[in-house]
């Protein structure tokens, strides 16, 4: 059997994070198997539904790196196969016609709040020409069971599932049909999907045996949860998928954060895609939530930032750095090895970095500010034709070089390191002072210290 799975997002809103774990899971599980992923958009929910909202999660899905096969399967496109569907069902008699008006429903519900519903036209004819849903006949006995890949084995009596609507009086499906008959037809052989859907399961998969066709394994995901516990939402910070790339995080750090939200494989932490893909299984898959940790998540993107060629890391933050010269990319990527080594996000990375690509000596924060007036550039004022006798600028040569100058005037290595970083990059942290030099070079290095005076 050829493993086929799908993630089938509804375009009403952003790809949140829960759902970029679910296309995850099914991503590789596919590959696993060497099979194949499918994307689907389920956009049957026209008022809702928005094209800026297809745009997002095809956008996530690929900024992600999770490429389906194909092109997008979309729902509302298939409405007339969903009705074919529902006519099959009422052609075997496990469907039926229900004449019963919104405003009968709506009291039937408020005098039995907790009863399910059961139609009084399941059995017999409705007046000509009045309006009708199709509903499933479900059956009044026995059970209707789940075996989960996760969950485990689930049973829920039939008695307390209704006769629920296929084809609503406008002649569209419901979800609940949508789902099955896409699924079917899309050949898929596995659902994984949030654990907010297993109720669903045990209504989908009556319309299965009603038409005859074999369900699909089921695996239902715990949610993710907040820091605190509770359902994870907007109070909690980022939720699209497309937050956690505006504040700096890495494709490939999310993924294996994400990876490790509700799945194990030993005490493994730092895990590759290769590796994702040689070990993921659903049997691997805990049963209980996960809490969303942002520590861990910069910590993780740390790792991968530090990973990362520095061309790239520079192509990345070079949009929040405004016009650069092609001088000042140069120095970026080559001073990027330093840089990335004390940074967790992009955006600090940018921050840390923009130094570099100033044509002019950079603004003074006041406790660089500080530094220099309190001493800096007296020193410094000093140290300034040693630097423009320096032949050698190679950044263990200006170490050297700084230790000499600094037991010459009576002073610590660290009070000229300092004097320099303040008037180079206009801040008190920067990566090594004598590497940031070699890469500014000298003259830039002599004309931001002169700028200073």
């Amino acid at each position: 059997m050829q493993v086929i799975t799908r993630f089938a997002p509804s375009p009403t809103g952003y790809l949140h994070i829960g759902g970029a774990r679910t296309a995850l899971f099914n991503y590789l599980f596919a590959k696993h198997h060497g099979g194949t992923f499918l994307l689907r958009i389920e956009d049957t929910d026209r008022a809702r539904s928005t094209q800026g909202a297809i745009d997002a999660i095809l956008d996530g899905m690929r900024w992600l790196g999770l490429d389906w096969e194909g092109e997008p399967i979309y729902q509302f496109a298939r409405l007339s196969r969903h009705a074919e569907v529902a006519q099959e069902l009422l052609k075997r008699g496990a469907a039926f016609k229900c004449y019963t008006s919104a405003e009968e429903l709506d009291a039937f519900r408020k005098e039995n709040p907790n009863a399910k519903f059961r139609s009084p036209w399941r059995d017999k004819e409705g007046p000509a020409g009045a309006p009708f849903v199709i509903r499933l006949k479900a059956p009044l006995t026995g059970e209707t069971v789940v075996e989960d890949a996760v969950q485990g084995r689930v049973e829920v009596k039939n008695a307390e599932l209704d006769d629920m609507v296929l084809l609503r009086s406008d002649g569209t499906p419901t979800y609940m049909l949508a789902v099955v008959v896409d699924d079917h037809d899309m050949h898929i052989t596995h659902i994984i999907r949030g654990d907010d859907h297993f109720t669903n399961s045990f209504r989908q998969r009556q319309i299965y045996d009603a038409m005859g066709w074999t369900a699909p394994a089921f695996a239902h995901v715990p949610m993710i949860l907040g820091p605190d516990g509770a359902k994870l939402s907007k109070r909690h910070g980022a939720q699209a998928v497309g937050d956690y790339r505006e504040m700096g995080y890495l494709p490939e750090a999310v993924r294996n954060y994400l990876l490790r939200l509700g799945w194990s494989h030993g005490d493994d932490e730092i895990i590759s895609d290769a590796q994702a893909i040689a070990w993921f299984t659903l049997d691997t898959i805990g049963k209980s939530p996960s809490r969303f940790d942002f520590t861990k998540l910069e910590n993780l993107n740390g790792h991968y930032i530090r990973e990362a060629e520095d061309g790239r890391l520079a192509e990345l933050i070079l949009p929040a750095l405004g016009e650069v010269t092609p001088l000042g990319k140069q120095r970026l990527i080559k001073g990027m090895p330093g840089l990335k080594t004390r940074t967790k996000t992009l955006r600090e990375l940018a921050e840390n970095g923009k130094f570099y690509v100033t044509s002019d000596a950079p603004p003074l924060e006041e406790k660089a500010k500080a530094a220099l007036e309190n001493g800096g550039k007296a020193l410094l004022h000093i140290l300034l034709p040693v630097l423009e006798a320096q032949s050698d600028w190679s950044h263990s040569a200006l170490e050297h070089m700084a230790r000499s100058f600094a037991e010459a005037q009576g002073k610590k290595l660290g009070d000229v390191a300092q004097a320099l970083r303040a008037a180079l990059t206009g801040r008190t942290t920067s990566p090594g002072m004598f590497e940031v030099m070699e890469v500014l070079g000298k003259d830039e290095t002599v004309k931001r210290i002169k700028d200073r005076e």
